[in-house]
């Protein structure tokens, strides 16, 4: 099958980005279920023996939560909701995943904890310095 131009969004580099990082995040969701505390233990490579099936099916959840979010905003860009729901998205991962690296100290820098990080703040910056494109606003939150 081959993806017709109708599922690929249009208007810029962004809602490709978020639909690229929406797929993979439906597949991390899928494998939180799959094999709950293979990839999980990876990324909280610190505490791992703090995470159960339970925790792991949760951050699935939200994962997923995440990924419909972005999904949406990723062909209705130029929504000013939505694009502070998507900015929202990328703040709460941010946190959850600094806090997790520098205070709560349960996943290693080096690790697959930072890929996350990235994601973030790389989507945030994009995020600011095109809001007046896509909103006609800097301020989206």
């Amino acid at each position: 099958m081959v993806l017709s131009s109708s599922w690929i969004p249009d208007d810029g580099l962004l809602p490709k980005w978020l639909l690229f990082v929406s797929v993979l995040s439906i597949f991390n969701t899928a494998q939180a279920y799959a094999r709950p505390l293979a990839l999980t233990r990876r990324v909280y490579n610190q505490a791992a023996h703090e995470v159960t099936p339970l925790t792991s099916r949760m951050f699935g959840c939200w994962t997923l939560v995440s990924a419909v979010v972005r999904l949406y905003a990723a062909y209705h860009i130029r929504n000013p909701v939505v694009f502070g729901l998507l900015a929202w998205t990328f703040g709460i991962a941010w946190v959850h995943y600094f806090t997790e690296l520098f205070v709560f100290r349960s996943a290693r820098l080096l690790g697959p904890a930072l890929s996350p990080v990235i994601v973030a703040t790389t989507s945030l910056v994009w995020m600011y310095s095109t809001a007046d494109y896509y909103i006609g606003a800097k301020a989206f939150l």
